[in-house]
């Protein structure tokens, strides 16, 4: 009977090895309706798999140990690319539309309720009349109205210059952390906080918890701050943010001293000449709030079941990112599957600084259009150079070592009064002013959260739903 067993065994282990075995739906028999998301625009499935992550090799002259550690992670999608000006600006011209439409209904601005605005073909600005009973007419604004419109722009005082008013583009967006939900010593029922029968359950135990609020002063400031209560409900876990949106385009000027880097300050990020070019200048709140904004828009534009949960664009993990720009590979240290920056005739693998003083040598002076260079073979663009790129990790020095093998990483959310050094994110890829050595694959840095570089960017990255066979 045991070797009936045994053979039954080995033959179902047999069986499910590289394909979905049959009758995998309800008890019943009756298979429920399945809901099978698109897969994101501009996205690259990376299969599950497994690799060494970490130096592989000692350098004593960079100051390199070699620390390896075995991990595996599930299949996630990753931006092809790094993510553009024009993809931003997306971004940022939602939350201008938003505020316009808020000021449309403000009395002080004409007081029409509209919730969408918009321009004609001509370049004036319209609204439209709210009369569902007939095709929607459009005129030209009213005084009131082109006020409104007109709010968000700033003229530069001395030059004349018209440019959308940075200092106003706040976004607003809420978080539900369902790590901190799911612990247990954060359970609602006192009971349930602890399995250990030996010990007396106190059912009037205080549990305290750190919640991220935000909201706009008497003085119309903006408020980021972490309050500590007692846990009282779900709603506890609801975090609030407002981040203000507006690349810092004087970071081509303040990260480079004693050199002319004005036209980038003024040009780089507005200018239609640099839509293709990988957005900078944007902090590590910036970007998750960019993923955020994402994720609503992709719901939007799916038709999904009422209810349903979603997982979200964010960031990629450090773990996830090396994984992916490596190609799963442990002796890859480049994108690339060999130690040369050059093919056999002289082409540069990718945008850095080939030599002292030399930048352009790779062809490139700043950063280059995304997909400039080849992909690797996961089908990524500029996973070396062009931008070094934000990743959702926590920096310590001994981060990999205390991360989990599976799907690791190692996250904190600090609040306004912990130390800065705890705000630290990891930072991958390198960039277009780095040597070649900074843009290996397996080299961590990091830089604070709030930080802005004309250097860094980012890509997001999403968790596949559901079963990826085999790696890639």
């Amino acid at each position: 009977m045991k070797k009936v067993l045994l053979v039954l065994i080995v033959m179902a282990t047999l069986a499910s090895c590289g394909r979905t075995l049959r009758g995998s739906g309800e008890v019943t028999g009756v298979r429920s309706v399945a809901f099978n998301e698109p897969a994101p625009y501009g996205m690259v499935l990376v299969k599950r798999g497994a690799f060494e992550m970490g130096p592989a090799d000692t350098d004593s002259l960079w100051g390199i140990q070699a620390e390896t550690k075995g991990v595996s992670f599930d299949a996630f999608w990753m931006d092809q690319t790094e993510v553009t000006n024009a993809k931003y600006r997306q971004f940022l011209h939602w939350v201008r539309d938003s505020i316009i439409r808020e000021r449309l209904a403000d009395p002080a601005y004409g007081g029409n309720e509209l919730f969408k605005i918009t321009d004609d073909r001509y370049g004036d600005p319209v609204t439209p009349y709210l009369d569902w009973s007939r095709p929607i007419p459009w005129r030209r604004a009213t005084e009131e109205e082109q006020m409104a419109i007109e709010s968000v722009n700033y003229t530069h005082p001395v030059t004349g210059e018209k440019s959308l008013d940075g200092r106003q583009m706040y976004y607003k967006y809420e978080w539900y952390d369902y790590t901190a939900a799911a612990l247990r010593k954060h359970r609602l029922n006192p009971y349930e906080r602890e399995r250990n029968t030996d010990l007396t359950i106190n059912p009037n135990e205080v549990v305290m918890i750190s919640k991220d609020t935000a909201y706009i002063d008497d003085q119309g400031r903006i408020v980021n701050e972490t309050i500590t209560r007692p846990l009282s409900s779900e709603w506890d876990f609801l975090h609030t943010r407002i981040v203000n949106i507006y690349p810092d385009e004087t970071s081509w000027v303040n990260d480079f001293n004693n050199a002319y880097n004005e036209p980038y300050m003024r040009m780089y990020f507005s200018h239609q000449g640099y839509d293709d070019y990988p957005v900078v200048g944007v902090s590590w709140e910036q970007a998750t709030a960019f993923c955020v904004w994402r994720t609503e828009q992709y719901k939007q534009s799916i038709n999904i079941p009422e209810g349903m949960a979603i997982e979200p664009f964010r960031l990629p993990t450090e773990g996830e990112w090396e994984y992916a720009a490596r190609a799963g590979k442990n002796e890859n240290k480049f994108p690339w599957s060999n130690e040369d920056t050059q093919t056999d005739n002289g082409c540069f693998l990718g945008n850095f600084k080939p030599g002292e003083g030399n930048y352009t040598e790779d062809g490139h002076l700043i950063p280059a259009k995304v997909g400039s260079y080849a992909a690797n073979e996961f089908g990524l663009y500029d996973m070396a150079g062009n931008v070094a790129e934000w990743t959702s990790t926590n920096y310590l020095e001994s981060g990999p070592s205390q991360m989990s093998d599976m799907n690791p990483d190692l996250r904190y959310d600090a609040a306004q009064e912990d130390p800065y050094v705890m705000k630290r994110k990891v930072v991958r890829g390198g960039s277009w002013k780095d040597v070649a050595q900074f843009v290996r694959s397996d080299m961590r840095t990091f830089e604070y959260q709030n930080e802005t570089r004309s250097y860094i960017g980012f890509r997001c990255a999403r968790t596949q739903v559901g079963f990826s066979k085999g790696r890639r």
